[in-house]
């Protein structure tokens, strides 16, 4: 995904952030508010961006006044401020022409979400991962330092190894607020993704800020992912609720196809730089991940390359002997179609030969009371099947590079 080094004001000094760009038409934007003294950089927040980056949602990821590379002191910081900062956030979005529609926070950020969104009439969705319904919850990270803040001021404490200057008036706001009725107030769409063994925020706060939402309000378990969603496996998931739960509130309106590709473009983008995951994406509605066996140095996430041209022959075939049986008005009951594919993976980067070295291995199952000869002509339709067609005789591959600078195809 193309990703901009942005900059802009926040309620006290300017913000760092990084602006998430689909390669494709853009669609719709969203803004993610990181995690108590986290950063726009965290593993799940990168995840998640990507994943909507390829459904056309551009994301703006920020750290907030104080931390990463933004401006500020962090012990002058408040929950108040968190949601001012957001609120510029979108500010920006709008002075720039990309409105947002949807926000996602994570902990104290989520409960940064909640509050901002209750005066935000343009937000239509909002989804809060591991989010406290009490932000004073917060002040449990640091509870032997509260003697501290309080009677000086402010304090230094550890949290996640690293030191921080906590002050009295972040203590004394975050205490203060309640959620509840900001909650109530939503005028979007609520989704709470939460973990039962999260052991920073427990999972009664999830269900605390459903009860207090109105419909329309989804919650999702994220299972044994811990606080932060360190876990790659656990960060996919989350990345995959939120896309497939936004997609149905957000007015995601792709353009028409080009000329000349009828069924649309379908695009293979990376998930992973350092193995070979793939988001693949047609359109905004499909989505489907491609990743290597772990013999071979991948994830097992998603269908091989091999996997999807197989799967491919598999539904096309079923799809031509439906279509057959159902105009001639046969009883045919059911279709199912096995297929594998015989190369081995490793061969590949090292086969020079032009001889025909793929073989596809296709077994059909019929089921209903079909006749001898009814059963025969349905196996000889298999072979009419436009992907094994396809397969059979020799294509082409047209390849265009697009330079990054002036976005023009450059034959290669």
């Amino acid at each position: 995904m193309p990703t901009e080094r942005i900059t802009f004001g926040g309620h006290d000094g300017t913000l760092d952030a990084r602006l998430d760009l689909p390669e494709g038409p853009h669609l719709a934007t969203a803004v993610f508010a990181h995690c108590f003294t986290c950063g726009k950089d965290i593993p799940a927040a990168r995840r998640i961006a990507a994943r909507l980056t390829t459904m056309g949602i551009a994301v703006l990821r920020f750290d907030f006044t104080g931390l990463g590379h933004s401006d500020g002191e962090f012990a002058n910081t408040s929950f108040t401020s968190n949601v001012q900062d957001l609120e510029k956030a979108v500010q920006y979005l709008n002075d720039r022409g990309m409105p947002p529609a949807l926000m996602i926070g994570h902990s104290l950020g989520g409960a940064a979400v909640l509050r901002a969104t209750s005066q935000l009439d343009q937000i239509k969705a909002v989804a809060t991962l591991g989010a406290p319904f009490d932000p004073g919850h917060v002040t449990h990270n640091f509870a032997d330092a509260l003697p501290d803040i309080l009677a000086n001021g402010d304090a230094e404490v550890s949290l996640g190894g690293r030191p921080f200057r906590i002050g009295k008036t972040f203590v004394e706001d975050v205490t203060r607020e309640k959620l509840a009725p900001r909650i109530a107030e939503l005028n979007a769409a609520l989704l709470v993704l939460h973990a039962p063994r999260d052991t920073i925020v427990s999972i009664d706060n999830a269900s605390d800020i459903f009860l207090a939402a109105k419909h329309p309000k989804s919650f999702v378990t994220l299972d044994d992912a811990d606080h932060l969603i360190t876990k790659a496996d656990h960060a996919e998931y989350a990345a995959d609720i939120i896309a497939t739960w936004a997609k149905k509130y957000l007015a995601l309106k792709p353009p028409a196809p080009p000329i000349g590709a009828p069924e649309g473009i379908v695009r293979s983008s990376e998930a992973d730089p350092n193995g070979f995951l793939q988001d693949i994406t047609h359109g905004t509605r499909h989505h489907m991940l491609a990743d290597e066996p772990r013999a071979y140095g991948g994830t097992n996430q998603g269908l091989s390359p091999y996997g999807f041209l197989s799967a491919g022959l598999a539904a096309c075939t079923s799809m031509t002997i439906r279509m057959y049986a159902r105009r001639k008005d046969w009883p045919l009951a059911h279709v199912s179609v096995d297929v594998s594919h015989d190369k081995v993976h490793a061969q590949d980067a090292t086969a020079v030969t032009q001889d025909k070295i793929d073989a596809w291995k296709r077994r059909i199952t019929l089921t209903g009371p079909l006749d001898d000869a009814q059963r025969q002509r349905l196996l000889e339709i298999a072979d009419k099947c436009p992907v094994h067609r396809t397969l059979e005789r020799t294509s082409k591959v047209l390849t265009e590079l697009v330079p990054i600078s002036t976005g023009a195809l450059e034959k290669t």
